[in-house]
């Protein structure tokens, strides 16, 4: 049994289908039934669990040959991080109680380094806690998610500008596609290595881009002038905390481009190996573009 925490969503699923496309059983783990259902069609069997109840975790992996775990950011959490280091901490024992004979986790770029990185601190904790537990671990480092930017879309097309927390603006960055790093998890399930040694895979994009790039991809597809605009550090809290998140979780957002803008943040090129994926920005931009005008011109009418 292969069980898949996190598959309704878009890295989740794509792991999902492929898996079953392969042939193998597939339990799919959501936190709520009418999130399972596009996924029973699929085949797979539907499990309830709630990453922070340690019975509900307990009883997902039961029986599992390969687990893929993914603890998400908590979204509207007022205290993001304790939320997320409490759900990892649960996956943790779980899988050290009972362990499966493969594990993939997927990370983040820059989790291996011992810092205040603000979100990605949470991946490097998620990497240390999953270390200990007698399986073969692979760690499946992601690079910032293309989709992310959908959070600004909607006020770049009303104002034309596309404010960014990346700067400088030319610097290009690695990103990728969410159902590529679905794609490649599949793949490391279906193919796991059998070492000792945790296996570490960064997954980015078949180019890296600039928040330029990103800019001119809006411009292509709405039709629209779209200028980015490096956001001042000091607007950085105001802008996050008027979007809706928490002072918690806008401390980590800041905290974690503190560190990107330094170049710290990539591949770990001595233990990791290179995976890219095939999806292009404008195959990402163009769809939310499409959803969000239309949107727009729903509400206008």
């Amino acid at each position: 049994m292969f069980v898949i925490f996190g598959a309704s969503g878009k890295a989740g699923r794509v792991t999902a289908a492929a898996l079953r496309r392969a042939g193998k059983p597939v339990r799919a783990v959501v936190r709520n039934a009418r999130h399972g259902e596009s996924l029973a069609e699929l085949g797979c069997e539907i499990a309830l669990a709630d990453l922070t109840d340690p019975r509900s975790v307990a009883a997902a992996i039961e029986g599992a040959r390969a687990v893929q775990l993914l603890c998400p950011v908590p979204s509207g959490d007022k205290d993001p991080e304790t939320t997320m280091r409490t759900m990892i901490d649960v996956a943790a024992d779980a899988l050290r109680a009972n362990p499966p004979a493969t594990l993939l986790a997927i990370s983040d770029y820059g989790a291996e380094l011992p810092i205040n990185t603000g979100i990605t601190r949470l991946y490097h904790h998620l990497e240390q806690r999953l270390k200990p537990v007698a399986t073969h671990l692979t760690l499946l480092r992601s690079a910032e998610h293309m989709q992310n930017w959908a959070a600004f879309i909607p006020a770049a097309l009303a104002t034309g500008v596309l404010p960014s927390l990346h700067q400088p603006l030319e610097r290009r960055f690695p990103t990728v596609a969410a159902q590529d790093v679905g794609a490649a998890s599949a793949e490391l399930l279906l193919h796991p290595q059998q070492s000792d040694e945790p296996r570490i895979v960064s997954i980015e994009g078949p180019q890296r881009v600039s928040v330029t790039d990103i800019a001119a991809a809006l411009c292509e597809a709405s039709g629209r002038t779209i200028t980015p605009h490096a956001l001042p550090r000091e607007a950085w809290t105001p802008m996050l905390l008027k979007a809706g998140l928490s002072e918690n979780h806008t401390r980590l957002i800041a905290d974690l481009y503190d560190v990107y803008n330094t170049g710290r943040i990539d591949v770990e090129p001595e233990r990791s190996e290179r995976r890219f994926g095939t999806t292009v920005l404008r195959d990402v931009v163009g769809p939310l573009v499409a959803k969000f005008s239309s949107q727009m011109a729903r509400a206008l009418q």
